[in-house]
């Protein structure tokens, strides 16, 4: 029996949208943000210009919809690392190493322009407190353990994790960021 068009049209639009946002990534880490056209971004996902507007109303609209996948992808791998089984202070660890690789590579790889047009706004804010809630929760799982100082709350810690690890996007190497890991972390045991 055939798949219902609905379901290939779905699909469809789901395959061009996506080659859009990749389209688009790949352009400005290839040419700035500043030289990015919506006829380059057409021309490199195989589209016309005609279906891009279809999509999208600008180049800002399409970064900040690739920027919104970016994060969630983040997100999605930080909350797999939380949720593995196992002992919760190598999920903890895991999740904090996972984190300053993403801040260490953020800073590798991007360009002042690019993070100030899209660090900003409701959905960065949004993505902020779910990966404070994130990290909270695994906290709250290593202090059940009695492995987390009791003497600062699981919230104040996970916002301590964030802050330090936010600095692995100055550091000079990867072996620097593992450094400020296990700093951050000796920050958190108990006394």
């Amino acid at each position: 029996m055939p798949k219902l068009w609905t379901d290939t049209i779905e699909a469809h639009r789901r395959t061009v949208h996506d080659a859009i946002l990749d389209a688009a990534w790949h352009l400005v880490a290839e040419h700035g943000l500043l030289a990015v056209t919506m006829s380059m971004i057409a021309e490199k996902a195989g589209i016309g210009r005609a279906t891009l507007y279809k999509y999208f109303p600008d180049v800002e609209a399409v970064l900040f919809a690739a920027h919104q996948r970016h994060v969630a992808g983040h997100l999605h791998h930080l909350a797999q690392l939380r949720d593995g089984g196992g002992d919760p202070v190598e999920r903890l660890e895991a999740v904090l190493q996972a984190y300053a690789m993403i801040a260490y590579r953020r800073e590798q790889h991007g360009t002042e322009e690019l993070a100030a047009l899209l660090h900003r706004g409701d959905h960065v804010s949004r993505a902020q407190q779910q990966l404070v809630d994130l990290i909270e929760d695994v906290l709250r799982e290593v202090a059940a353990v009695g492995h987390l100082r009791d003497d600062v709350a699981p919230d104040e810690l996970a916002s301590y994790c964030l802050h330090a690890l936010g600095a692995a996007g100055s550091l000079p190497s990867e072996a620097a960021v593992q450094r400020l890991v296990t700093v951050t972390l000796a920050g958190l045991h108990p006394g």
